[in-house]
């Protein structure tokens, strides 16, 4: 009996790892409806973007669905700044990895949009200011 109860940890183990692969699964196939006829859409620890005809929002994952955070329109974007995530107004340097935001600013308006990896934001950075200046 005792052998039987040593086992026990483990299976509670497996049930575990089984029910957060079904919620990342269902997590990703929510994103994939929300995204749908997106231009341009990412997916990470920090939530969910997209750009639909001229106009970027982002999402929180809570609670089985996306919660909207922002939006902001490309046609009024000016600027698109690098910054960490966590302190303050510090510009992130290229060789800067991990957990940044990227503020944009535009038509006297200013939004932050939270990325889990900095290479990506990079890459959004070209994309968004590239579409703008289409855009114009």
């Amino acid at each position: 009996m005792i052998h039987g109860l040593l086992w026990l940890p483990l299976l509670a183990a497996f049930v575990l790892l089984v029910a957060l692969g079904w919620i990342e699964r269902r997590r990703q196939q929510l994103f994939r409806d929300w995204a749908s006829g997106a231009e341009l859409a990412k997916l990470d620890g920090c939530g969910a973007a997209r750009l639909i005809e001229g106009e970027l929002s982002w999402s929180k994952f809570v609670a089985g669905s996306f919660q909207p955070v922002g939006c902001f329109s490309v046609k009024r974007l000016e600027m698109v700044e690098l910054l960490s995530l966590s302190s303050g107004e510090a510009p992130l340097t290229e060789e800067s990895e991990g957990a940044c935001r990227l503020r944009l600013v535009g038509g006297g308006q200013q939004e932050e949009l939270p990325f889990a990896d900095a290479r990506r934001a990079r890459t959004w950075m070209d994309e968004l200011m590239a579409r703008s200046r289409c855009e114009l």
